[in-house]
């Protein structure tokens, strides 16, 4: 990885995950309305460092204007030309229903307008699997990644959703080849109160993982933040299980908690936040203006692990 990518921060782990990502083939994907210099400079860099093949989708004009503007070269790639943000969400999604994309990419369009256009039916990119987000969290002087979820889709996510969300993110750990996958379902304490409806489902997602509803890690809760990511903490509160000071997926009550404590861990701890959306045919990659080129090529290096995971799956089922 080059040493000088503006806005970076040097996180190792990150650099690791997308040079391992570059071993893999680049994901062919439909880039929606990258019509910025932010947007549209994250998915060449991404090409050029084989993690993505875009396809770029949003007025053909305006998508040459911005990268002559930039000094971008985009004329290797495919350009589908589209009217507007809501077209080029419509036409992007098309492609990845034709066969023709294994991911989507925000560009510089609302989030709410690219998710609308994948959710439809009759787009056909949902299963019978909630669509949640995760954000993977590279945060300095913490020993392992951590994925937090959901803090960008679901607002008030019931029991049946919190399965789904829990499932999900389990999923996304096997996919980056996390083999000891520990979940925590937060709360504000790691008791259960009846008073308090976060600690009820907690308990019953834990039952949930005991008989085989939720596969693949192991899941413990109601924890607060302090006791499910500090071993210390666990300690003084007496709490004994694998996940307890340990965990590195932490499953959010709501999305107003999960979206606080991921910001916090980025704007306060430093964190590196890259973003996927999980739950449909293929990961969703929600970038924010904000976010650092290391943040938008680390997002690409989990797609590529997912899409990655994906074929495996695919070609063992075949065999």
């Amino acid at each position: 990885m080059p040493d000088d990518l503006p806005n970076s921060r040097p996180h190792v782990r990150y650099f690791r995950l997308i040079e391992a990502a570059q071993a893999l083939a680049p994901v062919r994907t439909a880039v929606a309305y990258p019509c910025d210099e932010v947007s549209l400079a994250g998915a060449v860099e991404a090409a050029r460092l084989r993690l993505i093949e875009p396809i770029l989708v949003g007025p053909a004009d305006r998508l040459r204007k911005v990268a002559g503007d930039a000094k971008l070269d985009i004329d290797r790639f495919e350009v589908v030309d589209a009217t507007d943000a809501h077209d080029a969400a419509t036409k992007a999604v098309a492609l990845v229903s034709d066969g023709r994309a294994e991911a989507l990419m925000k560009g510089s369009l609302h989030t709410d307008e690219l998710m609308g256009a994948a959710v439809r039916r009759e787009a056909g990119l949902r299963t019978d699997r909630r669509i949640s987000h995760c954000f993977i969290l590279d945060v300095p002087g913490h020993s392992t990644p951590l994925v937090i979820t959901d803090a960008a889709v679901n607002i008030a996510p019931t029991l049946s959703d919190k399965a789904d969300i829990t499932q999900n993110a389990i999923d996304l750990a096997a996919a980056m080849h996390v083999t000891d996958v520990r979940v925590a379902i937060l709360s504000a304490m790691e008791t259960i109160n009846p008073d308090v409806s976060s600690t009820i489902e907690a308990a019953a997602l834990c039952k949930m993982a005991d008989r085989g509803q939720i596969t693949g890690a192991a899941v413990d809760g109601p924890l607060a933040l302090d006791n499910a990511i500090s071993p210390e903490a666990a300690a003084l509160k007496g709490i004994v299980s694998p996940v307890a000071g340990r965990a590195n997926v932490l499953v959010a009550p709501n999305l107003e908690a999960g979206n606080m404590l991921a910001k916090s861990l980025s704007f306060l701890a430093g964190g590196d936040a890259a973003g996927v959306v999980l739950g449909a045919r293929v990961p969703i990659m929600l970038t924010s203006r904000a976010d650092s080129l290391t943040t938008r090529l680390a997002s690409c290096a989990v797609a590529s692990h997912i899409a990655d995971f994906a074929r495996r799956g695919r070609a063992n089922r075949e065999h």
